[in-house]
């Protein structure tokens, strides 16, 4: 996120604790002190918890935000990662009224490997670059507030386009608001992180790293390029991809043979 093409931003990262590490240039780190919503055992929880704990840590970031007086704001994971281009177009259009990142890819530092995924949007939430204004962040909302209030203030915009994703474009196309796909695989959904809420995993075939994916998102290479030959196109990648394929094929045959059955 931080290598953009253009200086034309300000990362802000929402959390209860500051990270260790020197954060880079135009990244400004916003403290909370929220429950944790998932056990000391793992990143999984039930949704309800991670919905209200992303959308009032979101909401606080909003607030945050205030000051920068954005034209548009875009929410991502940690994780992820999106196109150095991104800055850019959105300092172009200041007046857009909002873009969907509906292709864009999935990627295993664990395989060094990647696959394209359409309608990213309904798996990754790092989608969306909206109007600031489209939040209704209140004017009399700081960073400060409780949990119960950032969710009091934000009302259903906390579970509908800030906690979750998967139903946020309806969301928007329900309030006026018609979002432009980029032209481009726009962001990069990171998994098999140990960290994913979501649990999501890169399995079957996969396209080895490319350079491509360090030029446009800041990716370096985890293996070398033989090991990351056989991450990707080896005989586990192999039986997996057969696997799924014959899951699938039973899945649609029982469909069929169901659907036969009600004429």
């Amino acid at each position: 996120m931080s290598q953009q093409d253009s200086d034309d931003f300000v990362i802000l990262v929402v959390g209860n604790k500051r990270p260790s590490f020197d954060l880079p240039a135009r990244t400004h780190f916003v403290p909370v002190d929220f429950p944790a919503p998932a056990p000391p055992t793992g990143a999984q929880t039930a949704r309800e918890p991670f919905v209200w704990d992303k959308g009032t840590k979101l909401g606080i970031g909003m607030v945050a935000a205030r000051q920068y007086d954005p034209t548009h704001v875009m929410i991502f994971d940690a994780d992820d990662f999106v196109h150095r281009s991104l800055a850019g177009v959105v300092r172009e259009n200041p007046d857009h009224p909002g873009w969907i990142v509906r292709r864009g890819l999935m990627y295993s530092r664990s395989r060094n490997a990647y696959v394209q995924k359409d309608n990213f949007n309904r798996t990754c939430g790092t989608s969306f670059v909206i109007p600031f204004d489209a939040y209704g962040v209140p004017t009399d909302l700081s960073i400060a507030a409780t949990q119960d209030e950032v969710a009091g203030a934000f009302g259903e915009r906390l579970s509908a386009i800030m906690g979750a994703h998967r139903e946020a474009e309806a969301w928007h196309r329900d309030h006026g608001r018609r979002l432009e796909d980029f032209a481009f695989p726009a962001a990069v959904y990171h998994v098999d992180t140990g960290e994913n809420h979501s649990g999501k995993s890169l399995t079957g075939l996969a396209r080895p790293y490319s350079r491509a994916l360090g030029r446009d998102f800041g990716i370096s290479p985890s293996r070398g390029r033989l090991s990351t030959l056989w991450a990707a196109l080896g005989p586990v990648a192999v039986a997996e991809e057969l696997k799924s394929l014959f899951i699938r094929s039973v899945k649609r045959i029982r469909s069929v043979t169901a659907r036969d059955a009600k004429r």
